[in-house]
């Protein structure tokens, strides 16, 4: 009878200690931020690598920057799907691709400095921040300006400098640039801006009113050099731009 009760006892110790617990389940669920890292990398591997986009510097990047902060918190949900989302002020976010493929583009280096016209959510100029050595980001509505900012900041990014302003005669006192980016779209691309590009350095920008077309600029020997790229839709650059064309 004892020994019958003793071997009842152990099985049923075994039996518990073989029982998952409520922590153990819980430590094993993935967390929100690894849930956000898995979409990140599927965007990167189906949206962004299977169309084109093979700098590895660039593919570290998307993969890196949290987009999903960068957007309004109603919209963070969608943040790693292809498409562009509001982010009040009649701005958009950028689909993730766009933003890689202009990214690419550019050949930052890591002693690169950048001016980005056109700052928005900020999410463009913190890809831009991960390859360059400083980003210069203009932002033209101060509301979505401050936010930026305070993301960026929040974030870490502090080799990104944003300032309130129209970016029509871009930042001279930074200038010149090695690479300049637009994330609006002017009919033509302002001077100052050709300007202020640096020798052997490009420039890209989506370029015209109703039909946009991505424009690649390269300064060679002191001469303009233009590549039209792929066609685009962005919003209109608003500010001086608008009485100069």
């Amino acid at each position: 009878m004892k020994r019958f009760f003793g071997l009842w006892t152990t099985a049923l110790l075994l039996l518990i200690s073989c029982k998952p617990n409520q922590e153990s389940r819980f430590m094993e669920k993935p967390s929100v931020q690894d849930e956000y890292a898995e979409l990140r990398n599927r965007m990167v591997v189906e949206q962004i690598a299977s169309r084109g986009v093979s700098d590895p510097r660039v593919l570290a990047a998307m993969r890196k920057v949290p987009r999903h902060e960068f957007v309004p918190e109603e919209y963070r949900d969608l943040a790693y799907r292809d498409t562009p989302l509001p982010i009040g002020y009649g701005q958009t976010i950028s689909q993730p691709y766009i933003v890689a493929y202009m990214t690419e583009q550019l050949h930052i280096g890591k002693e690169d400095t950048v001016l980005e016209i056109g700052t928005g959510s900020g999410y463009q100029a913190a890809v831009l921040a991960e390859l360059a050595s400083e980003v210069y980001t203009i932002e033209i509505i101060p509301e979505l300006a401050e936010r930026a900012k305070k993301t960026l900041r929040r974030l870490g990014y502090n080799n990104v400098h944003v300032r309130i302003g129209d970016g029509y005669k871009g930042w001279p006192e930074h200038a010149p640039f090695d690479a300049i980016i637009l994330t609006a779209a002017p009919p033509r691309v302002p001077q100052p801006l050709l300007d202020q590009l640096k020798e052997g350095g490009r420039l890209i920008a989506p370029v015209g009113e109703d039909y946009q077309e991505l424009v690649l600029i390269r300064k060679e020997n002191g001469e303009i050099l233009r590549e039209n790229l792929i066609p685009v839709r962005f919003v209109p650059m608003t500010g001086e731009a608008q009485k100069h064309f």
